[in-house]
């Protein structure tokens, strides 16, 4: 089994390159739980929320790897949780990143939100692309700090579709 993490800023093509990727690879693809979250309780979410929200995505993550598919896709795991936390809240229960650390993933594709438009999905908060850049870097650093191996996915629409899935055929390959 192969696993591959798309992550990033947000409104950088994360669930629509996942999608784009499922439909010609196969796998099986994990959502991002925080979204369903918000869903289910539509209010402003909270520091005491993030350790269901990362419990959920764990849970959902967890369920997908149990049928071992040949290439397991998730739209985001504990990264984002953890930075989110972060940026929003300016902190992130320690056991998060302890949990993240603890599992393995063949390749991150790190999404640059630059040269594509924010799309504002109601769930979204960061407009200023300076904003998204700064969590970009976050990210970048962290796998980088972490030796995940990632690649950087930017470009236009096309280009990032055309990147992601050199990156998947590679990552496939006996």
């Amino acid at each position: 089994m192969k696993v591959l993490v798309l992550t990033g800023p947000e409104s950088s093509g994360k669930s629509w390159l996942s999608a784009e990727l499922q439909g010609h690879f196969g796998g099986l693809l994990v959502g991002e739980y925080v979204r369903y979250f918000i869903e289910q309780n539509p209010r402003d979410t909270c520091l005491a929320d993030i350790p269901e929200i990362a419990r959920g995505q764990m849970a959902w993550e967890d369920s997908a790897r149990a049928k071992r598919p040949e290439l397991l896709i998730l739209d985001t795991h504990l990264l984002s949780n953890m930075l989110w936390s972060q940026t929003l809240f300016g902190e992130c229960p320690a056991w998060i990143e302890e949990a993240l650390l603890a599992r393995h993933y063949d390749l991150h594709l790190l999404l640059s939100p630059e040269v594509v438009d924010w799309t504002d999905d109601g769930q979204r908060c960061q407009p200023d692309l300076s904003q998204r850049l700064a969590f970009f870097n976050a990210t970048k650093a962290w796998l980088e700090q972490h030796q995940q191996r990632l690649q950087v996915i930017n470009g236009d629409w096309a280009e990032r579709r055309r990147q992601a899935f050199t990156a998947v055929e590679y990552l496939l390959k006996p």
